[in-house]
């Protein structure tokens, strides 16, 4: 039988960071900065903060940040200076007080893990933990770019490991699924599958108030251009409604 866990708790595991090195540093901070100067400010929260690049970039910039992932194995990869700044635990139930925040932010499409209901207790564990006129800001996949550029197959070769990598959509276009394929250079093998909901802006739009959070703006990348439908990403602005 194969991994019968969750597939965010079977892919997200040591190794996990050296499949996809172009997500740095650098590029955390270069996102960071655009959202620090359109309104972004501490006490944040990085929802999903995987090994913590945005968090440390966040921090680097003078913010009171803290970083909550549910994988261990990416945590124990953080920066020994984020110590004391990492929590462990499900999105679905924060470990943290209401109104602790005045911004929480999920990035890189670690929104929509879930089933419908799960994603949307999301949202509203989101809410709950942020201070009234709080801001949120969900990086998501833009789902008709998604859908036009999906490559079927593909297969990577670095340093050794060769990665394999099939994509689809289903549940009529509205997850796009990833069964992943990792052959290590001494030919052991890991794989996962991955399930993302794709949302459209309508539905956000729908979706985001039922939380008790008012959609603000979605912008096409982290540099505020304007979201279209080839755009890189669809960054979500939301602020909790004051309650």
């Amino acid at each position: 039988m194969g991994d019968q866990r969750p597939w965010y708790d079977a892919a997200f595991e040591a190794g996990y960071l050296e499949l996809y090195p172009h997500r740095d540093l650098a590029a955390a901070r270069a996102e960071v900065a655009g959202l620090v100067a359109r309104g972004v400010g501490g006490p944040v929260l990085d929802l999903g903060c995987g090994s913590g690049r945005h968090l440390l970039a966040l921090r680097e910039r003078g913010l009171d940040a803290v970083g909550l992932d549910r994988s261990r194995a990416l945590l124990e990869r953080a920066p020994a200076c984020l110590a004391g700044r990492l929590a462990r635990g499900d999105f679905r139930a924060l470990p943290f007080r209401a109104r602790s925040f005045r911004s929480v932010l999920s990035l890189f499409s670690s929104f929509g893990y879930f089933d419908d209901a799960g994603n949307a207790r999301v949202l509203s564990e989101i809410a709950r933990v942020l201070a009234p006129d709080g801001l949120t800001v969900l990086d998501l996949m833009n789902p008709e770019r998604v859908r036009a550029t999906l490559v079927p197959e593909t297969c990577t070769r670095r340093s050794g490991i060769e990665l394999f990598e099939e994509r689809a959509l289903e549940s009529g276009g509205k997850r796009v699924v990833k069964n992943v394929l990792v052959r290590a250079a001494d030919g052991s093998e890991r794989s996962w599958r991955e399930d993302v909901r794709l949302y459209e802006s309508g539905e956000l739009a729908e979706l985001l108030p039922a939380a008790g959070l008012s959609l603000l703006r979605i912008e096409g990348d982290f540099d505020g251009r304007s979201f279209e439908s080839g755009s890189a990403r669809q960054i979500v602005w939301a602020r909790r409604t004051s309650a």
